[in-house]
């Protein structure tokens, strides 16, 4: 029978082993090391024998080998009764003759070396079960890894079944020596390690299949029988005048219209339709910094809360998330998708719909929030992109904090596991929505989702995509957050909107999308967009653009924004090889050196890809700018004007840096750009030089420096046309009109790349943090009044931009 089996897991289990980091657990010679499983299931430890059987692995597990190598794979429990079909919840035999032989070395002269227990979980196939689908559960579900506990025909059907669905789960080791200290009782030292492994067995299992799913009933019942729903079908029948039974409906419609219909097996059918989907229109699908999810992953209500860049942003998540062990999250997904066939889908697929606004709908509200906290409660992962809606600009949008708000008072009303925000960053190389974005951009009217369009929208899967990365960005704890706002919370009563809360999810909103910002990835899309937009003609010579692209990427590491940031290790022709080939740029070779250039109709949809990175080096670009109309400027000079500029770039592209910290960082970028040879200086860093205008490192700097033009551009295109109306003669909503109208006749005299130009919520951001900051007011008419501080602004601006573009900020403010 060991010789089928053997045979039988050789040649049809395909294990996936996460985390793919079994090198690092075998690596400490001073301590021997046991694999213990949950059970005795012989299919489970055959699976783990053959692991390591000419693998890799297997020098290095001889250094460590125990004692006994009978111990080298054990149990924790056993199988017994009829067919195996009783768990015996006892601690097996082996793990106490372990526990007892090293024990009993303690004391000798010579004692054992400690020994690390590392709990291996294997998953055949995974489905966290349900009980409203009889003919689901009985042909699929019912033969898949759940909560219920089977006998061994169960297991042995589940492993033919899903023997190319096998997931192997190792948990962090375990000392022996740090578990049982001091304790010398036998029967308590067993106990101790046991409930210790069945804890990681625990979360193993919760973090790959996810908690057991409910039963439709069952949701609906929840939800409308807590307090807070009834009373919103309370109100609803008083305020419309109806009767209890209608108002019960309305809600139940509600919920009908919001809550999930996950399906484990629907999911594990798209992970293989998707892999070929992916395959087909990427070159492939990067994840980065999965260690950070694994920290927390097992103890830890998780939340994740990506960017928005496109449709795809959904499944792609949930496939990285389910390709890497993990339990696809319940998504939060506009209710503008719940479109025939497409809608039902994104069901199975863990999604549930949410309304763009709240407003007016107590009842939907109400209903909204506890089916969230029901999700929370179960342990279910969620996620969802807290800008609301997908960036037409390729820039992280201003945070919709309504359902970060609910988040966070589901928690407090019920803690039961801590909750962690994961932040994603999405890098795309192409977006199949990029026409459809310039077209919003430019006034046309978004378009509603609909199944047909989804049909007619299929062609543009032929083009080339490129690579797409995700980064998982630092987790943050919202017990360590809310400790800062109010250090008594786990002891007391919180009110239901207590007054300190929105500033706490205000905060919390910020840091998710500075922690987006700080895992950011370069490609070589984002590098030459961000060289060949700058230029007049979005051209450069090939040795000019790869001279510009390498010294980018010698200050994204020289002056690392974040360690998390990750850039392309392609050098700059193979930069220019790949953009090609990806048809972004042409190649003019009528020339000795090379013309590469951007066509036309491809300059708008680069910018997106520019704007994604942009905030890596906006702060370099800035003080590189200042040099573009002066030949020489003062250190002290410098630092005040990145200091007067850095509130307003902090606000638009979620800095992270603290102003207190901006001189010092003034320093270190101006000595990297000496560095890099493109300043100097002969004071000693009193006042810094550029070279000539007919120096190559002159041209390096003017084009570094270009990148942050427009953003100053438009800051004093909005300060001179409030200076123009004067002090208390224009209310803020005029005035953004009016510098939408600029932007507009700007365009006919001077071409721009930068759709974000035409965005109202940029100019409003602007002027919001100007009145923030004293610099405006609001007079009793609702007008804005200012004083000459806002004369200094313009006064800088002046100073730093070229008198070609001060000019035609002039000619567009003026008529």
């Amino acid at each position: 029978m060991s010789f089928l089996t053997s045979l039988w897991v050789r040649f049809w289990a395909k294990p996936c082993v996460l985390p793919d980091q079994v090198t690092q657990l075998l690596r400490q010679p001073d301590r021997d090391l046991c694999f213990i499983l949950p059970t005795d299931a012989a299919l489970d430890h055959e699976v783990i024998h053959q692991l390591f059987q000419g693998s890799e692995w297997q020098a290095l597990l001889t250094q460590r080998q125990i004692t006994n190598p009978a111990w080298r794979v054990i149990n924790l429990h056993s199988w017994t009764g009829f067919a195996g079909g009783r768990l015996n919840i006892r601690p097996s035999g082996v793990l106490r003759q372990l526990l007892a032989s090293w024990m009993g070395s303690i004391g000798a002269d010579i004692p054992q070396r400690d020994i690390e227990l590392i709990p291996v979980s294997v998953f055949w196939g995974r489905a966290p079960g349900r009980t409203d689908s009889v003919w689901r559960y009985l042909l699929l579900d019912r033969w898949a890894e759940s909560w219920s506990t089977n006998s061994g025909l169960h297991r042995a059907i589940a492993a033919m079944l899903h023997g190319r669905n096998l997931l192997i789960q190792f948990g962090d080791p375990l000392s022996l020596s740090d578990l049982i200290g001091r304790e010398r009782d036998l029967w308590l030292a067993t106990r101790l390690v046991a409930k210790k492994c069945r804890g990681q067995f625990h979360r193993h299992r919760v973090a790959v299949i996810g908690p057991e799913l409910a039963s439709k009933r069952r949701v609906e019942l929840t939800v409308l029988r807590t307090q807070t729903v009834r009373q919103a079908i309370r109100s609803e029948m008083r305020s419309k005048g109806i009767s209890r039974h209608q108002a019960i409906q309305a809600a139940k419609e509600n919920l009908k219209e919001i809550a999930a219909d996950y399906s484990g097996i629907f999911v594990s059918l798209l992970a293989i339709v998707f892999r070929r989907v992916w395959n087909r229109l990427y070159d492939g699908v990067e994840l980065h910094h999965l260690d950070k999810l694994q920290a927390v992953i097992d103890d830890h209500e998780i939340i994740y809360v990506p960017c928005h860049r496109s449709h795809l942003d959904y499944l792609l998540l949930s496939y990285v998330i389910y390709t890497n062990g993990y339990v696809v999250p319940h998504i939060a997904a506009g209710v503008n998708l719940n479109i025939p066939v497409i809608g039902r889908l994104l069901r199975k697929g863990g999604a549930f719909f949410i309304r763009r606004s709240f407003a007016g709908s107590p009842l939907y509200t109400a209903v909204f929030s506890r089916y969230l906290a029901l999700m929370m409660a179960r342990g279910h992962s969620l996620e969802y992109f807290i800008e609301g809606g997908r960036s037409r600009t390729g820039r992280l949008l201003t945070p919709k904090t309504g359902v970060l708000t609910m988040t966070v008072r589901s928690y407090l009303r019920e803690p039961k596991r801590p909750v962690v925000f994961v932040p994603v960053y999405f890098g795309y190389e192409r977006i199949a929505e990029g026409p459809e974005y310039l077209k919003e951009l430019s006034g046309v009217p978004k378009q509603r989702e609909t199944f047909l369009g989804l049909l007619k929208a299929l062609p543009l899967l032929r083009q080339q995509f490129g690579k797409v990365n995700v980064s998982i960005g630092s987790p943050i704890h919202l017990d360590s957050l809310l400790d800062q706002y109010k250090p008594t919370w786990r002891n007391q009563q919180i009110a239901e909107r207590p007054a300190w809360l929105g500033a706490l999810v205000d905060d919390l909103a910020l840091r998710i999308m500075r922690h987006i910002n700080d895992t950011a990835h370069v490609g070589p899309i984002n590098l030459l967009a961000l060289v060949l937009l700058t230029t007049p003609n979005h051209a450069l010579k090939h040795s000019e653009l790869s001279r510009q692209l390498m010294l980018y990427v010698s200050l994204l590491r020289s002056l690392p924004y974040s360690p998390l940031v990750t850039i392309t290790t392609l050098s700059a022709q193979e930069m220019i090889a790949y953009a090609e080939r990806m048809k972004w740029i042409r190649r003019d070779s009528t020339e000795a050196d090379n013309l590469i250039y951007v066509m036309e109709d491809q300059v708008a949809q680069l910018n997106y890809f520019r704007n994604n990175v942009l905030h890596l080096l906006v702060l370099p670009s800035s003080i590189a700018g200042c040099f573009q109309n002066n030949s020489k400027i003062r250190m002290d000079d410098i630092r005040r004007l990145a200091w007067r500029v850095y509130p307003y770039l902090s606000k638009e592209f979620f800095l992270h840096w603290d102003e207190a910290a901006v001189p010092g960082l003034v320093e270190l970028i101006v000595n990297a750009l000496a560095e890099q040879g493109l300043l100097h200086t002969n004071d000693g860093g009193n006042s810094w030089f550029r070279f000539d205008g007919e120096s190559v490192e002159y041209k390096q700097l003017l084009l570094l420096g270009q990148i942050t033009m427009p953003i100053i551009e438009r800051y004093y295109m909005a300060v001179s046309l409030l200076l123009k109306a004067g002090s208390g003669r224009i209310n803020q909503e005029v005035l953004i009109k009016q510098c939408h109208e600029a932007v507009k006749q700007k365009l006919q005299i001077t071409p721009m790349s930068s759709p974000e130009f035409f965005d109202h919520g940029l100019f409003k951001s602007f002027l919001d943090l100007l009145r923030h900051r004293s610099v405006l007011g609001v007079n009793a008419e609702g007008r804005l009044t200012y004083t000459d501080m806002l004369v200094a602004v313009a006064d800088d601006a002046e100073f730093v931009l070229h008198e070609e573009m001060r000019k035609s900020v002039y000619q567009v403010v003026q008529q």
